[in-house]
């Protein structure tokens, strides 16, 4: 009978540059593709100069997804610094946080972040410490922002003052050749694997997806986020608009908003300036037939994504 080959051990690769080398040669093959380990950077010395700017990557985990009621128990940031052209220089700095909540932590939330009630207990943020980190940022960046921002301000209002960038929703991922907007996806993406649904080591990996160079535009996807996040968008809301219509308005690309949050009880959709004139005229000819004036408000990087809008 022929032996059956052994299962490959580790001690068998022992020496980092065989393994390397491996990977390398691998990954210029066209069969194949290479998933690296992703290793957290270490901080540099902060260079000073007028075209260096600094940017948080955050990421909270809660107990829920309500950020009115439900509790943040883990806050990750990491600080870099970058420059004009949205390249990434370094990291400056980390932070990261359990917090206790008020009530144990839902299963469903443990199953898929892996903290426990025992991991969080006693533990309490730093706001002082939360606020010093944040003071010198010109930019605030989430994978989902829409989610962070919220949760973010209500615990600490120094986020009230800063700018805020979306890496999900601020870059058409699908259009870049990416399979889609999750952060596992991106990452996989740019050649790396990690610890997921951690807050820092979340941030690590956003790091990483930012710092990819665009095969479409030869530039770092950081590049790319900056400058949408810095163009404004129009909030267009179709009040009172006619309840058989409301698939027409969700073809469109509205969201419904149920007034809970102070906000309009209606339809809206954020569009950029140019295409604000299109949105009128759309909603003037198929949903209401006749000339009205839709609310409209104008969000920046300072508005976007916070309740307070």
């Amino acid at each position: 009978m022929t032996a059956l080959p052994q299962p490959l051990r580790e001690e068998t690769f022992s020496n980092p540059l065989d393994l390397a080398a491996m990977a390398e040669a691998l990954a210029r093959s066209p069969d194949y593709r290479v998933l690296r380990r992703l290793v957290t950077r270490p901080p540099y010395t902060p260079t000073v100069g007028p075209e260096i700017r600094t940017a948080i990557l955050l990421d909270t985990e809660t107990t829920g997804l309500d950020h009115r009621t439900d509790e943040i128990i883990e806050l990750g940031m990491v600080k870099l610094d970058y420059s004009a052209e949205g390249r990434i220089v370094g990291i400056r700095d980390m932070f990261s946080s359990f917090n206790e909540p008020s009530t144990p932590i839902p299963p469903e939330v443990t199953a898929i972040t892996g903290i426990t009630d025992e991991m969080v207990a006693g533990h309490r943020f730093d706001d002082a410490a939360i606020a010093a980190f944040v003071d010198d940022a010109v930019v605030v960046i989430a994978h989902n922002s829409g989610f962070d921002r919220k949760f973010a301000e209500r615990y600490w209002p120094v986020f009230e003052h800063r700018a805020w960038a979306c890496s999900v929703t601020e870059v058409d991922w699908r259009a870049h050749g990416f399979a889609g907007a999750q952060l596992g996806y991106l990452l996989n993406g740019a050649g790396y694997f990690h610890q997921a649904h951690r807050a820092v080591d979340d941030c690590h990996a956003l790091l990483e997806i930012l710092d990819f160079v665009l095969p479409t535009t030869g530039a770092p996807a950081l590049a790319l986020l900056l400058e949408k996040a810095r163009k404004p968008t129009m909030r267009v809301w179709a009040e009172q608009s006619p309840f058989e219509l409301k698939d027409s308005l969700k073809r469109r690309g509205y969201r419904w908003n149920d007034g809970s949050d102070g906000r309009p009880k209606a339809w809206f959709i954020d569009v950029d300036e140019s295409a604000l004139d299109d949105e009128i005229v759309f909603l003037r000819t198929q949903i209401y037939t006749q000339d009205v004036e839709p609310t409209v408000q104008r969000l920046t990087a300072f508005t976007r994504f916070s309740c307070r809008i």
